[in-house]
């Protein structure tokens, strides 16, 4: 039975391996702090943060979210080691207002499980105001058995006065690279997706879900590139109508209404809101044979829609796969350390080091560790087997946005008559499931800009040792991902804008210039350059000034209402201090007022302008024209391969498809 905590009240453990869930109503940093007998933090060593996740017995993710799951192994701390705190902080907004203080926000839900998912406690942290950082819980040792205490101790100052509390020496040092750490995590963090429906939970999740964090496991650090869980949140909603449980619009808040916009009325910029009860169950697989998994269902998800299932359904793969391999390294991790921890007990004692004896300890110590790897090996092989089978149903079924393009709904494709939820930008992939590919999909509108990075990354083999080569691939994906944005928006919703200012880009562009989808010929030049971001900036000026103003119909006669994406090729080259200026700006204001931005550049080149890209940068999720592992997911952390989506050699689905998107916008229907 779950206790339920309250300030000071403390609950006995039964499990040393647990794992401690975070739920907060706005993305927070957690950290864990190791103590000795007198609750003293010794150094950085002693804290587990996101620029340094794992220490001996502990695991805490690499990001800031919402949702947290924190590792612990208690057997695995050290002898001096008896008290661990649970620290949460508020990270620093980027680029914009967020929650300066606890008090703002909901109230953050703590609980103590084991590896099961049984709870042992939990406690809801009240009473918060302006603190920024607070001790949740500490979990400490007293008389050789280990408890859980309710804290709730705050700290308006944040993390660095917490620490100075704590008399940890260099605390503001140590508060200002966890907040690095956090802020290098936001452009390479996957968007996370709208939080479940508790009554929505899929039938299918595989029993090993749970992540088995073994303290001493090593996961790949994805290399800086974005939310982070952290940042996991740019896009996602509750999956249901506000207050019922339904799913919310895939629109940000401020944000144009297109569908609202395309009928010649007012400018609606507020919030769509779907209306009506609870979705429809989702479909139900056929009885399965005894003794045999649940068959797979395309669309087995909770929504209202197709759509809307598959696009949760997708999720809850990405999420099992994430889940799955973190419980698989976890065993394989914890058979390793079991076995040395064997071993080193076998010599630490001078009689058992040889002989007989000796060699007998060691191949049992070495037999229990292949038979702990054996058996995780038989559980991850089973769980793949179930998400294999269940890709090979969902993928066929995908709709134009979410479809590879050598998917043969695209033959069939005709302009929509809606916006879709999302698109893909491609697919992503573990080393250990080599075989399964999960679509990587971005909610619309787009929340944040795209970075196609046309620099060397280490995944690169010898064929790419040309940096020409690099920047035309960087250039072609960026069409590609230009011509799906067109394909899945209604006609005359999107308006595409390009700046290549040394005309290099001229023949990857073709697609996009010879079926005339294009707002105006490619921008060429300086003078190119300050005309299209003058009137873009000027757009968003006018844009946020209505609507702080309360006058979105008050928009000059002819403004167009849709959809605005900037493609910039070959960055830095033709932009002046100005053009950079403006070019941030637009990065920074122009989501809210559907204004985008996809930049084609190689970060080094711009190293010239120093510092004043970095905002830049950390605003827009960086994605490769090459497969690369820069990727991280929202729950562990772990480093994904991502494979852009690119249009199958030879083939002519894109000119098909652009091609149906320009007759489209000359007739003015779907």
């Amino acid at each position: 039975m779950t206790a339920e905590l309250v300030r000071g009240q403390n609950h006995p453990l039964s499990q040393s391996r647990l794992e401690i869930r975070v739920s907060a109503g706005t993305p927070v940093v957690t950290v864990a702090a190791l103590g000795d007998e007198d609750g003293r933090i010794h150094g950085t060593e002693w804290v587990a943060h996101p620029g340094a996740p794992t220490r001996p017995g502990l695991e805490v993710p690499r990001q800031a979210a919402a949702d947290h799951r924190l590792a612990v192994d208690l057997d695995a701390l050290a002898d001096t080691v008896h008290r661990v705190g649970v620290l949460l902080a508020l990270p620093a907004p980027a680029d914009g207002p967020g929650p300066a203080r606890f008090g703002a926000v909901a109230a953050p839900f703590v609980a103590v499980t084991g590896l099961d998912g049984t709870e042992a406690a939990s406690y809801t942290i009240t009473g918060l105001e302006a603190e920024t950082a607070v001790i949740a819980l500490e979990l400490y040792r007293r008389q050789g058995a280990w408890k859980v205490r309710a804290v709730g101790q705050g700290y308006a100052g944040g993390l660095a006065e917490l620490f100075t509390d704590q008399a940890l020496p260099q605390a503001r040092r140590l508060a200002d690279s966890i907040e690095e750490a956090v802020t290098r995590s936001l452009a390479r963090s996957v968007q996370a997706p709208p939080p479940r429906p508790s009554d929505g939970d899929r039938s299918r999740r595989t029993a090993t879900a749970t992540p088995a964090h073994h303290p001493d496991q090593g996961t790949g650090t994805a290399p800086q590139g974005a939310p982070g869980p952290v940042p996991p949140a740019y896009g996602g909603g509750p999956a249901g109508p506000p207050g019922q449980g339904g799913p919310q619009p895939a629109y940000p808040a401020g944000a144009a209404d297109p569908p609202a916009a395309a009928t010649g009325g007012p400018i609606d910029y507020s919030h769509p809101r779907r209306q009506g009860a609870a979705p429809p169950p989702p479909p139900t697989a056929p009885p399965a044979p005894p003794g045999q998994p649940a068959r797979p269902v395309a669309g087995d998800a909770t929504g209202w829609s197709m759509e809307e299932r598959l696009y949760n359904q997708v999720w809850g793969m990405f999420e099992d796969l994430a889940r799955t391999i973190a419980a698989y390294r976890s065993a394989v991790d914890f058979a390793e350390s079991r076995m040395d921890k064997e071993l080193e007990q076998t010599l630490s004692d001078p009689r058992g080091r040889i002989g007989g004896r000796a060699d007998a300890a060691r191949e049992a110590a070495r037999a229990r560790q292949a038979q702990l790897v054996d058996r995780a090996r038989e559980a991850l092989d089973r769980d793949l087997a179930q998400l294999v089978a269940e890709a090979e149903v969902v993928e066929p079924a995908l709709p134009p946005a979410y479809a590879r393009w050598d998917n043969p709904v695209w033959h069939a494709y005709r302009v929509p008559m809606e916006i879709p939820m999302a698109l893909r930008l491609g697919d992503l992939r573990l080393p250990e499931a080599d075989g399964i590919r999960i679509p990587m999909l971005l909610r619309l509108p787009l929340e944040r800009g795209l970075w196609i990075d046309s620099g060397r990354t280490d995944a690169l083999d010898e064929s790419f040792t040309d940096t020409h080569d690099m920047r035309r691939l960087a250039m072609e994906t960026a069409v590609t991902h230009a011509a799906r944005l067109l394909a899945v928006y209604p006609a005359g919703e999107f308006t595409v804008h390009v700046v290549d200012p040394a005309g290099s880009g001229a023949g990857a562009l073709l697609p996009l210039t010879h079926s005339g989808v294009l707002a105006a010929p490619p921008a060429r030049g300086a003078a190119g350059v300050a005309d299209v971001l003058g009137r873009l900036t000027q757009r968003v000026d006018l844009v946020q000034m209505a609507l702080r103003g309360g006058a979105a119909d008050a928009l000059p006669p002819g403004f167009d209402p849709s959809q605005q994406l900037l493609v910039v090729n070959d960055f830095p080259h033709g932009f002046d201090d100005r053009a950079v200026n403006q070019l941030r700006y637009l990065a920074d204001e122009g989501p809210s007022v559907g204004v985008h931005l996809m930049l084609v550049a190689d970060r080094e080149e711009s190293a010239g302008y120093g510092p004043l890209l970095d905002p830049l940068w950390r605003s827009l999720l960086r994605l490769t024209p090459v497969a690369d592992s820069h990727l991280a997911d929202p729950w562990v952390g772990h480093a994904w391969t991502y494979e852009p989506s690119l249009v199958p050699p030879d083939s002519q689905v894109l000119q098909q498809v652009l091609t149906r998107v320009a007759e489209a916008r000359r007739t003015g229907s779907s």
